[in-house]
């Protein structure tokens, strides 16, 4: 019985015990349309004993009387997660006091729902995970009443900077044992409590609308700290947070910032170089500089940049004019500081790709761990002779050249068919359906497969 009520998407088996709702949640159970999407039916409610019948929305339902209330709560003590997709219920629950735990055991509560003025019904004194759509007024009763809560996690922008800001401020700062946090902007003072949390191990910003504030505090080491992430309209705010503040743990840095200007991404990438412990950076952005930027020293190139990184399994970027300076000789430079690399992709669509075959091969001679690469390549003057190469990389199964100049898409097939035994595609599923020449090399590399495996099964 435990196990049937663990895990609920919705208070609706709830409802179903209370004897004047179950012609509806009958009906919404033999429905073919999830419960959730109530809010959009008509429902046809039996009346009376008789054929009489009434169409109406739920949200007419009377709220529960006390002994129904009972009924609601009997199996609610067994109910450890819980996720709300939907509101139209609440109102039924206004007869239930304000010091109400519906759920005393519950572990997980998520919602993109506005709780409004129930929100203190939800929490447990056991809580240790809750997502909320935004800050919420009532925010500060999560840690008072929710002692053991470990994350929490408010993906959204401030409605208003003012109000909610120090709402969510002052919520943080009563979080005495958080280990993953996901919330909008913070303030100095808020980020100078996190860095005497050594419970803390994740953080993630979404937005970057709120201003920092005076910088004249003494910031702790997040010792602990692994992943930072962000996700912002420009990287002024991240630029700050990295220059200030010491994370002598982190091994994951990610971000995706809507307009990434050079301007911006070489100091964030300087200050991500004193991070000598990162094995995993991803940085993404849609948009940047249109002209090519000036580069008045060549060290400062985003790749150049990330040969410090010595640590590095996972380097993703993905950002107008990231390839800049790329050619042959840095990236055998690069894999040579990178032995560790699992995966490194390079997606820029304003350089002209100067890597060619020859190139990679030499650099994969370098990095024996490699399993994904994508980056910009010149498949059209193809420097290498397949028949002539005893070189084989057995690790790498991803390859992507749907961002690759290819003029001859059989003889690319037969390049990567000889060299890169592991490789079945060279672009995603997803491109399957889009005629283009890399989706012909992924049918000349399929035939050649197939045609190996046909001769192996003959001379079996």
């Amino acid at each position: 019985m435990d196990l049937l009520w663990a895990e609920l998407d919705g208070i609706e088996p709830l409802l179903g015990c209370i004897a004047r709702l179950h012609p509806i949640m009958n009906r919404i159970a033999g429905s073919e349309v999830s419960a959730d999407h109530v809010r959009y039916i008509l429902f046809w409610f039996i009346h009376s004993p008789s054929t009489q019948t009434q169409c109406f929305r739920f949200e007419v339902i009377k709220p529960l009387s006390e002994h129904e209330a009972r009924r609601f709560l009997h199996h609610a003590p067994r109910v450890r997660s819980l996720r709300i997709l939907y509101d139209d219920y609440f109102h039924l629950l206004s007869v239930l006091p304000i010091e109400t735990c519906m759920f005393p055991r519950l572990l997980s509560l998520s919602t993109d729902r506005d709780l409004n003025r129930y929100l203190h019904l939800f929490l447990s004194p056991t809580l240790r995970r809750c997502t909320l759509p935004f800050v919420h007024p009532d925010l500060k009763s999560v840690p008072s009443r929710c002692v053991t809560l470990e994350d929490l996690s408010i993906k959204s922008s401030f409605a208003n900077i003012g109000a909610d800001g120090h709402v969510l401020y002052d919520t943080i700062c009563l979080c005495n044992g958080l280990v993953n946090l996901a919330c909008p902007p913070l303030n100095w003072t808020t980020w100078e409590h996190l860095s005497n949390l050594p419970t803390l191990l994740t953080l993630e910003i979404w937005d970057d609308r709120c201003s920092l504030g005076r910088h004249n505090l003494n910031f702790a080491s997040f010792l602990n700290l692994a992943r930072l992430y962000f996700c912002t309209r420009t990287a002024a705010y991240t630029v700050a947070v990295m220059q200030h503040l010491e994370f002598p743990s982190l091994n994951r840095f990610e971000m995706d910032v809507f307009d990434l200007r050079w301007a911006q991404a070489e100091p964030l990438l300087r200050a991500l170089s004193r991070l000598k412990t990162l094995s995993h950076i991803a940085i993404s952005s849609e948009r940047g500089d249109r002209d090519v930027p000036i580069l008045l020293d060549k060290s400062l190139t985003p790749i150049r940049q990330s040969l410090c990184f010595t640590q590095l399994r996972t380097l993703r970027f993905k950002f107008p004019y990231c390839c800049i300076g790329l050619d042959n000789d840095l990236l055998l430079e690069a894999m040579s500081r990178w032995p560790h690399i699992r995966m490194l992709e390079f997606m820029d669509s304003r350089t002209v790709p100067t890597v060619t075959f020859r190139g990679i091969f030499a650099a994969l001679h370098r990095c024996p761990r490699l399993h994904t690469l994508d980056i910009l390549l010149d498949a059209v003057n193809l420097d290498i002779d397949p028949t002539a190469e005893s070189f084989q990389h057995t690790s790498l199964r991803h390859l992507n050249l749907t961002s690759s100049g290819i003029s001859d898409a059989e003889a690319v097939a037969r390049i990567v068919f000889a060299v890169l035994p592991s490789v079945d595609r060279v672009c995603p599923p997803e491109y399957d359906s889009r005629p283009g020449v890399c989706l012909e090399v992924q049918k000349h590399l399929i035939s050649f497969r197939a045609s190996a495996d046909l001769g192996r099964r003959i001379l079996i």
